[in-house]
């Protein structure tokens, strides 16, 4: 059966015959100009979407090279200004809040007892100085003193024992003379006697007699002589042995003359040490003379608390300089965001009081989480642990000239974001 032969279906209402929606008897094609603006609202909305993409691709990619946190504060080392020596303070030279440069008198301090402990210091140091000199002056003297006199005692031991010799010699020199006046003596009382008894038979004459008898008294005088004589040379040798044995002792006094020559030394050492005592003392009183005075330590902002009449203790604080010029910010990131974190980063420091944008750069990153740091640091070794997110420490500081008003204090809040490429 062919498709002419099938019967046809009755028209639908509202339809041609090909099935399609009947145009209304009146209606239009579309023109041109409409067929145009519908193509180009088609395009503006590709083109839109095109834009849209790009730039969200841009954002995605900007904003995955910050890393950013508000937890981040100004921070500067801030310098305490304490007292050195005790005292009453007589004068303050600043005011609250008020800029000072290194090295400004701050507080001062009555400098009236140091003073007087710099001039008693100073006069101990002139006496410890001249006992000094004194001690010194005499070791000269007294090691020429000590060679002199052991020459001289040496000398006198030499010509004590030599006339010991020459004593000794005298004496037997008289011994062997009254030897030999003895025997004179003994044979002129022998002829005495025989004289006598032939003078007495007149054998010879009386002259001959009287000849013998004073032979025999010469020789009797001769021989208590020699007896003399002996025991005058006994005493001789007794005096040169004394004067030995004071030339001994006084050659061992004059040995102990090198000692003595130590021990004055040993004295000026000790005489030295004393000055350099003295003149640490006075180097110490001359310093807390100093610290009478008071200096800043750095140049920065004074925030003070003490005033006039206070009598102050060593270690005591009396100010604080603030350091302006020098702060930096210390931003708090957590530590997911230090992946691609490293020094030399540019940053930008959004501050929350004035509004401004300042430019830096990361100078370091902590060696560990801000909670070690504290005094109780946390133990995870617990059974109900739980893990959290922690935070590092960076410090980032700020590019030259861009505090110079000084607006970033310390303990401001800052907002930092760090370029990571």
């Amino acid at each position: 059966m062919t498709d002419e032969s099938l019967p046809r279906s009755a028209p639908q209402p509202g339809k041609d015959p090909a099935g399609e929606p009947a145009r209304p008897p009146n209606a239009a094609r579309p023109s041109f100009a409409d067929r145009r603006s519908k193509r180009r609202r088609n395009i503006a909305i590709v083109a839109v979407v095109l834009v849209l993409i790009v730039g969200g691709v841009f954002l995605w990619y900007y904003l995955g090279g910050y890393e950013s946190t508000d937890d981040a504060q100004a921070d500067a080392h801030l310098y305490p200004v304490s007292a050195r020596v005790s005292g009453y303070v007589v004068k303050v030279n600043v005011d609250d809040n008020q800029w000072v440069q290194k090295g400004d008198t701050l507080v001062e301090i009555d400098p009236k007892d140091y003073e007087v402990a710099v001039a008693q210091a100073q006069a101990n140091l002139t006496s410890a100085e001249a006992t000094a000199q004194s001690i010194n002056i005499t070791i000269p003297i007294t090691s020429v003193n000590t060679s002199s006199d052991l020459k001289s005692t040496a000398s006198g031991i030499v010509n004590a024992n030599a006339g010991i010799i020459a004593a000794e010699r005298q004496v037997s020199a008289a011994q062997a003379q009254l030897e030999a006046d003895q025997a004179n003596d003994v044979k002129a009382q022998d002829d005495l006697v025989r004289y006598k008894l032939l003078v007495d038979k007149r054998e010879v004459a009386q002259q001959v007699y009287d000849q013998a008898l004073a032979a025999a008294k010469s020789s009797a005088a001769s021989v208590a002589a020699a007896s003399a004589n002996v025991a005058a040379a006994q005493e001789f040798v007794q005096q040169a042995r004394s004067r030995a044995e004071q030339a001994d002792a006084s050659h061992l006094s004059a040995e102990t003359g090198p000692q003595q020559v130590s021990s004055t030394r040993e004295r000026v050492r000790a005489a030295l040490a004393d000055v350099a005592q003295k003149r640490a003392l006075l180097d110490q009183a001359e310093l807390n003379l100093k610290y009478t005075k008071i200096v800043s330590p750095v140049t920065g902002q004074v925030n003070k608390t003490v005033v006039v009449g206070w009598n102050v203790q060593p270690g005591q604080q009396l100010l604080t300089v603030v350091p302006l010029d020098d702060v930096w910010v210390t931003a708090n990131f957590k530590e997911t965001q230090l992946r691609h974190m490293a020094v030399g980063q540019k940053a930008e420091i959004h501050v929350d009081s004035s509004g401004k944008t300042l430019n830096g750069h990361v100078d370091s990153l902590a060696g560990a989480t801000g909670p070690l740091f504290s005094l109780f640091p946390p133990e995870n070794a617990t059974g109900n642990y739980v893990k959290i997110v922690q935070r590092i420490p960076v410090k980032i500081v700020l590019d030259p000239g861009e505090n110079r008003n000084r607006q970033l204090r310390p303990g401001m809040n800052v907002v930092a974001d760090v370029n990571l490429r």
